[in-house]
């Protein structure tokens, strides 16, 4: 069993003892009951011929461990928001990265940009979820999600305002996330099978995906220059980790990743 295939696992138990605790039909209840999403993560993308960024809070992973000991994730957020941060993405998966919900809850009531729930979404229960935490998107992978629950679970998010992040991580997962009409298509160059990185993915990637529809490249950003590869292949935006996680000046560092 891979580390993905024990993330959608651990992700599946967390729900079921979730649904225990607080209903499936009172959950989507209340988060139908709050005033409709605006799509504002997918707007904050839409940049017209610049790359956004989206920059991530998260205190450890499953390839590098722990990345953050000291984890002001409060005071990281706003500095991402002050340093011009297009989103933020926020780890809520609590076993491999150490996150919680209370960082979503807390991040998403701090600052004005849209957050991300990044984690591994395996359960609609898990989209109600984000948007009673005040996230503006969920991350919705192919590789553990058939066709037709990333239907339903798109459908879901549309009803709620959401937007949804449709990760894919080669050339059938990116053609799936084109026909079911997913309108953000990220591109992990991190393959969580074996942990190996190649940017060179989102080139090989970058043509399947329709000029139309928001194009998102994950993971192995660590400088200037792989960012301007990015521009030059057409990317939409760029989701930025463990790079500035582990910078002591995130400003700096994200002016420094833009060319600034």
């Amino acid at each position: 069993m891979t580390i993905l295939d024990q993330l959608a696992d651990y992700a599946g138990e967390r729900t079921r003892q979730a649904k225990k605790r607080f209903p499936l039909a009172e959950i989507r209840r209340q988060a139908e009951a709050q005033e409709k999403g605006n799509f504002a993560f997918e707007k904050a993308l839409k940049k017209q011929g610049e790359l956004a960024f989206i920059c991530e809070c998260k205190k450890a992973s499953p390839s590098k461990g722990l990345i953050a000991p000291d984890f002001p994730y409060r005071q990281i957020a706003k500095e991402y928001e002050a340093a011009g941060a297009d989103a933020i993405s926020v780890l809520t998966e609590p076993k491999w990265f150490l996150g919680s919900d209370a960082y979503l809850r807390e991040i998403a009531a701090e600052v004005s940009v849209p957050c991300l729930r990044k984690d591994f979404t395996v359960d609609e229960y898990m989209i109600y979820e984000a948007k009673l935490l005040g996230a503006s998107a969920v991350l919705l992978i192919v590789s553990i999600l058939d066709p037709a629950r990333i239907r339903e679970y798109l459908a879901v998010c549309d009803d709620l305002g959401l937007s949804a992040l449709v990760e894919a991580h080669d050339e059938k997962e990116t053609e799936t996330a084109v026909r079911l009409g997913a309108q953000i298509i990220g591109v992990n160059n991190r393959n969580l099978r074996d942990f190996t990185v190649d940017t060179e993915n989102s080139r090989r990637l970058r043509a399947l995906v329709p000029p139309e529809r928001i194009f998102v490249s994950e993971s192995g950003v660590r400088g200037p220059e792989d960012v301007r590869r990015l521009r030059e292949i057409g990317a939409d935006a760029v989701l930025v980790g463990e790079t500035l996680m582990r910078a002591a000046d995130k400003k700096a560092r994200l002016a420094e990743l833009r060319g600034y």
